[in-house]
C-alpha cells in the first residue's frame, strides 16, 4: 500500500479541501465529505492544487495507514467533483423494481415485496425495459455509502450458480455450475 500513499493528488477546479485539527474536509459542486485522520500516523500537506501525504517511518501500520488516507482522499476528490454510480440487475422470471422517491420496491420471488428505504444522500433510478431485466441505479457523491447501499440490495437475493438468477451488479461475471449429470 505505500506506493499508492506516495502517489499526490491533484486538486480539480472547483474543489476545495480543507484540513483542521485532523479532519479533512472536501467541498464541491456535488456536496461536501469529511474524514478524520490520526496527526500522529500521517502527515497531509496542500499546496498549489495538490494533496501529498507522508508517513513518519517505514513501519507496516504507517504504510497500511499511508495507502488507506491517500485512496480516501482521493475517493472524496473524485466524489465531489465527478460522482459515482453503481447499477444492479435483477436477473430472474417475476423479478421487478420500482421506486417512489426514496424508497425502492423490489419483487423478488418472495411472498412479499421488499420495500427498502435509501439514505438521502444516494439517488436511486429504476429503469424498467420490456424484454429486458430491470435495472436499478444508485448515484452519490459518497463511494462508501454507494457500495454499502448496493451491497444491501444484493444481499436480498445474491446471484446463484446454477440458473445465475438474482441481483448482481450490471458487468458481473456469475461463475456457473453445470447441475446434474443424467
Amino acid at each position: 500500500m505505500s506506493r499508492i500513499g506516495k502517489n499526490p493528488i491533484t486538486i480539480p477546479s472547483g474543489v476545495t479541501v480543507d484540513l483542521a485539527d485532523g479532519i479533512i474536509t472536501v467541498k464541491g459542486k456535488l456536496g461536501e465529505l469529511k474524514q478524520e485522520y490520526s496527526n500522529i500516523d500521517i502527515k497531509v500537506e496542500e499546496e498549489e492544487g495538490v494533496v501529498t501525504l507522508e508517513r513518519p517511518s517505514e513501519k507496516a501500520e504507517f504504510k497500511a495507514k499511508h495507502g488507506l488516507y491517500r485512496a480516501l482522499i482521493a475517493n472524496m476528490i473524485g466524489g465531489v467533483s465527478e460522482g459515482y454510480t453503481k447499477s444492479l440487475e435483477l436477473v430472474g422470471v417475476g423479478y421487478r423494481a420500482s421506486n417512489q422517491g426514496q424508497k425502492l420496491d423490489m419483487a423478488l420471488g418472495f411472498s412479499h415485496n421488499i420495500v427498502m428505504d435509501i439514505a438521502p444522500e444516494v439517488k436511486v433510478e429504476t429503469v424498467t425495459e420490456k424484454g429486458k431485466n430491470p435495472i436499478v441505479k444508485l448515484t452519490s457523491h459518497d463511494k462508501q455509502l454507494v457500495g454499502q447501499v448496493a451491497a444491501k440490495i444484493r444481499s436480498f437475493r445474491k446471484p446463484e450458480p446454477y440458473k445465475g438468477k438474482g441481483i448482481k451488479f450490471v458487468g458481473e461475471q456469475i461463475r456457473r455450475k453445470a447441475g446434474k449429470s443424467a
